[in-house]
């Protein structure tokens, strides 16, 4: 069972569960692929692309990783002693192979020194995570013609995992921004799907405008569409508005996520 075949079975756990690092594998530069396994892992609900992976980590390197035992984890995580009471953040599933009892998570290397960049970068097998299933938003409705799929690094894992679901006969354009070439990844990319990788250069992520700037010189397909938006907070609502007020996609058609926002000082 992998991504795109998944589906939500019987005997789904909602709780945090205990998964081991398998592999740590460099997809670019700053972006890591992480295999976990564990005992519960076939019974990690999944319901399609971008789907919501709330991921537990030790409070300090070198400390043991305590979860809380109930569906209700986010009173039990608050109930638990500071110095105990894991660091979590949210993250996309890549891929989920329940039969072999294996998730993948892609995660990004911020240069902030964040716990869950930190972590990533020196993952090794055997090490310990906790993960938790937390539902998905990607839902293009039946009457769907044509897909637009746009997002940063933050949204690859979502949008790729998305474009390799696709049937052979969808259309589908999606336009991926990323620091420059070395950090595309490969995708198994339907006939009737374009996807373009958008480089910013030297311009810091969250920064660049080179999104909007190619949307507006993009030809839309004909049809009714659905479109997903992912990424840094202020380039989706500014794409939103542009697929909503300029060229008249209805509001209920547009899926729009910002998954982090620019630091402001």
């Amino acid at each position: 069972m992998t991504v795109g075949t998944a589906v939500l079975e019987a005997g789904t756990i909602r709780r945090p569960m205990l998964a081991e690092v398998v592999a740590n594998r460099p997809l670019t530069p700053h972006l890591r692929r992480i295999t976990l396994t564990g005992t519960e892992i076939d019974r990690f609900g999944y319901d399609g692309p971008d789907h919501l992976a709330r991921v537990f980590l030790a409070p300090a390197p070198g400390a043991e990783l305590h979860l809380p035992d109930s569906a209700q984890w986010w009173p039990a995580l608050q109930a638990m002693p500071a110095q105990l009471r894991p660091v979590v953040r949210n993250y996309t599933v890549r891929r989920l192979d329940a039969g072999r009892r294996e998730l993948d998570i892609d995660f990004v290397l911020h240069g902030d020194g964040g716990p869950a960049s930190a972590w990533a970068l020196e993952a090794a097998p055997g090490d310990r995570i906790g993960v938790l299933s937390d539902g998905a938003a990607y839902a293009p409705p039946a009457d769907t013609e044509w897909q637009l799929l746009v997002g940063d690094e933050t949204a690859m894992p979502a949008i790729t995992a998305a474009v390799e679901a696709l049937p052979p006969q969808a259309r589908a354009i999606a336009l991926i921004e990323v620091g420059s070439a070395e950090h595309e990844i490969e995708v198994r990319t339907p006939a009737g799907v374009t996807l373009t990788w958008l480089h910013r250069g030297g311009t810091p992520a969250g920064g660049s405008d080179v999104v909007i700037r190619t949307l507006r010189e993009l030809a839309l397909p004909s049809g009714t569409p659905y479109a997903f938006v992912a990424g840094e907070a202020a380039m989706v609502t500014t794409v939103r508005r542009h697929l909503c007020a300029e060229r008249g996609i209805a509001k209920e058609r547009v899926y729009f996520g910002g998954y982090w926002k620019v630091a402001t000082h």
